[in-house]
């Protein structure tokens, strides 16, 4: 049977209201019963967890009026998906890992990082990140619509800002504010206007009483107009870049898979550095999609190559 110290745990789970915590310990219960022999048990506490997973209700109903800024998607993405440098995917699972074991972690009267922020060129693999936090934690993503928030509720913003925490307070799941420096921008720029300040102080107070289970993920391009005061409220602060030549080798393979000619990967990765992750995925499936019409099962290198060359050519004009 399970241990003492399970029953606690799954006791102490299921009255904390986690349920992701309840069914990690129960497999760590069918894993106990396995080793002690009791196949047919473990196999069925398994089956109940897995049927758990797949019937558990994801789609929430918002409110009318947030219904059109906050998008709501189901991510199945995976980490090896995510091509960043070593130290950003370690710090990434340690995220993970502090989430899923947050219980061990209360015990000694600290928290989970849940608040993330996250800066860098476009297409470096910022919203790909939520999106892997998300998929790994089988957890809903939803994209909060800053750009929309700021345009369509300019006078209520703050307002529409504290009914957004209302949800990540109830609803637990990873909430990504992506374009965020158009709130987060710092007080005093010269081109600021007095309501910016005003969301801004908002979002400062919201992020730092929020005490919910979800993850709060923020995304800028621009991270040296943020205020300063942001980034002490985040748990953590990720700076991406545009892959490196070990990483853009990984990308175009990844991307190819079975598409790929027998050529050296290895002879793009000096010419495109200038390239984000978005725009070599990008040029990899247009290059694919070539090889298709033309009735060829292999990306040729020529074809790539210009593929992504094309890109290139966008930014130099």
């Amino acid at each position: 049977m399970a241990t003492a110290e399970q029953i606690k745990s799954l006791l102490r789970s299921h009255f904390d209201n986690d349920s992701e915590r309840f069914l990690t310990i129960s497999l760590q219960v069918a894993a106990h019963e396995a080793h002690q022999g009791h196949i047919a048990l473990a196999e069925e506490i398994k089956g109940l967890v897995e049927k758990n997973k797949n019937s558990r209700p994801r789609i929430i109903t918002l409110q009318p009026d947030l219904s059109d800024l906050i998008l709501q998607t189901e991510p199945d993405t995976k980490l090896p998906e995510l091509i960043v440098s070593d130290s950003i995917k370690t710090r990434i699972r340690r995220l993970m890992n502090e989430h899923r074991q947050k219980t061990k972690i209360r015990q000694f009267g600290l928290e989970n990082r849940r608040k993330l922020l996250i800066s860098g060129p476009p297409g470096t693999g910022k919203t790909l990140t939520a999106s892997v936090i998300a998929g790994e934690l089988n957890l809903p993503l939803f994209t909060v619509l800053v750009d929309k928030l700021i345009t369509k509720y300019m006078g209520e913003t703050a307002a529409k800002l504290r009914q957004i925490f209302e949800v990540i307070a109830r609803q637990k799941g990873v909430y990504l504010f992506d374009e965020f420096d158009a709130i987060g921008a710092e007080r005093g720029r010269e081109n600021e206007v007095g309501e910016m300040r005003r969301v801004l102080n908002a979002f400062l107070q919201f992020i730092e009483h929020d005490k919910s289970e979800s993850f709060i993920i923020a995304a800028t391009n621009n991270p040296g107009i943020l205020d300063k005061a942001l980034f002490r409220r985040f748990d953590d602060v990720l700076y991406y870049n545009l892959p490196e030549k070990e990483q853009i080798v990984q990308l175009i393979n990844n991307r190819l898979c079975t598409f790929k000619g027998s050529f050296s990967t290895e002879s793009f990765a000096e010419q495109i550095n200038a390239l984000s992750h978005s725009d070599i995925c990008q040029a990899c499936d247009d290059a694919i999609k070539d090889a298709i019409l033309d009735g060829k099962s292999k990306v040729g290198k020529e074809t790539l190559f210009d593929m992504l060359k094309y890109r290139l050519d966008v930014y130099k004009h």
